[in-house]
């Protein structure tokens, strides 16, 4: 597989030099989807997006998600035609917009889509994220047809949970890109 058909998805606000995702972009040429404004993502904007940089990809893509990127790419998956075009999905840490405490610059992010996802996916999640409990992540995987990977007390997934590279995670991600 072609690294730049290697797709991340950061959440909101981007993903910082640290975050694994700017990692694995750097070390190994995966290809960022990047949006029009982080700090005010639109779900309509950030679903478009996803369709237009899928479309450029000359083989089925691999999404890498984290946070709302996950919910960016169920949204996607619950309007676009194009899914076909995705052979796999690593999603992780997704954070859960339907909670009542959720930042009002996420108004136009719920309801979670939670029909099942037309490509293999692999959610992880772990027990202590701020911002999606465990049993919401085990439930989001089991609407999605998801495989759930416990990662244990890792907070967020991100850059603050002193991941580094996560090569953990890259091995997840090898297994997607290998079926």
């Amino acid at each position: 597989m072609k690294p730049s058909n290697v797709l991340t998805l950061p959440g909101w606000q981007g993903s910082g030099p640290e975050h694994w995702q700017s990692r694995w972009e750097h070390a190994h040429g995966y290809r960022r989807v990047e949006q029009h404004d982080w700090m005010r993502p639109l779900r309509g904007d950030w679903i478009a997006r996803l369709e237009d940089v899928v479309l450029t990809c000359d083989e089925p893509a691999v999404l890498v998600a984290h946070s709302l990127g996950c919910i960016q790419v169920a949204a996607w998956a619950a309007h676009s035609a194009n899914t076909r075009l995705v052979k796999g999905a690593l999603l992780v840490a997704p954070g859960d917009v339907d909670r009542a405490d959720i930042d009002p610059m996420l108004w136009s992010w719920p309801p979670i889509p939670l029909e099942g996802l037309p490509f293999r996916s692999v959610l992880v999640a772990s027990r202590n994220d701020p911002w999606c409990s465990f049993a919401r992540a085990g439930q989001l995987a089991a609407a999605w047809g998801a495989q759930l990977i416990d990662h244990g007390m890792a907070g967020h997934v991100n850059a603050d949970a002193g991941l580094g590279s996560w090569p953990e995670g890259h091995v997840l991600l090898d297994d997607l890109m290998r079926d």
